[in-house]
C-alpha cells in the first residue's frame, strides 16, 4: 500500500494495526465503525481519505462509512472537507484531535454541572441525595480545572515536540524528550 508520501506499506500490517487500535477504542466506548474509520484516517500519511478510499480499505459499505464519520465528526473526532476540484468529500483526521475531543468532553461536563445544581437545589443540599450530588458537582469541577490545566501543559509540550501547528508532526527530540 503506497500512501500519499510515497513510502511503501505492508497492506497486512496497516490493516492489523487499524483493527487492533480500533479493538481498543471499542473497548474504551467508541462504536465499532467509527472506531475502524478513525483508526484509517490516523494510519493514513496525509490524514484525509475519501469515502471510497475507507470503504476500500475497510471492506465496508459506503453507508457504514458516512455513519461513521457522521458520529466521530459530532465527537470533534474529524472534518469534513471537499475535495478540490470535486463535489466528492473527504475526510480528516487532525493533529490536535485529541484535544478536541476532550475540549467537547469538557462542554458536556458543563451541562452536567448545570444539571447537578438544579438536582442539589431540587432535592436540597443537606439531604443525602443532595449530599451525593453535591460530591458528584465537586468532582466535575475538579475534572474540568484539571482538564484546562492539562490542555495548556500539553499545547506547551506539543510545541516542544513538533512546533508549529502540530499537523502531520515529526517529533524534534523523539517520543522520550
Amino acid at each position: 500500500m503506497a500512501e500519499q508520501s510515497g513510502t511503501a506499506r505492508d497492506p497486512e500490517a496497516v490493516s492489523e494495526f487499524v483493527e487492533h487500535f480500533a479493538a481498543q477504542l471499542v473497548e474504551a466506548g467508541l462504536p465499532r465503525m467509527p472506531a475502524r474509520v478513525f483508526a484509517a484516517l490516523l494510519a493514513s500519511d496525509g490524514g484525509v481519505l475519501t469515502s471510497v478510499e475507507l470503504s476500500e480499505r475497510l471492506r465496508i459499505s459506503p453507508a457504514a462509512v458516512s455513519g461513521a464519520v457522521r458520529y466521530l465528526a459530532r465527537q470533534h473526532m474529524v472534518s469534513r472537507e471537499r475535495e478540490p476540484g470535486s463535489r466528492r468529500e473527504r475526510y480528516r483526521v487532525h493533529g490536535d484531535q485529541w484535544y478536541e475531543a476532550l475540549t467537547n468532553r469538557d462542554a458536556v461536563i458543563r451541562r452536567w454541572e448545570g444539571a447537578l445544581r438544579e438536582g442539589i437545589a431540587s432535592l436540597g443540599g443537606d439531604t443525602p441525595a443532595g449530599r451525593r450530588l453535591a460530591e458528584t458537582l465537586a468532582f466535575f469541577e475538579f475534572v474540568e480545572k484539571e482538564l484546562e490545566a492539562m490542555t495548556e501543559r500539553w499545547r506547551a509540550r506539543r510545541e516542544e515536540l513538533f512546533g508549529g501547528d502540530g499537523e502531520n508532526p515529526s517529533p524534534r527530540t523523539g517520543a522520550g524528550a
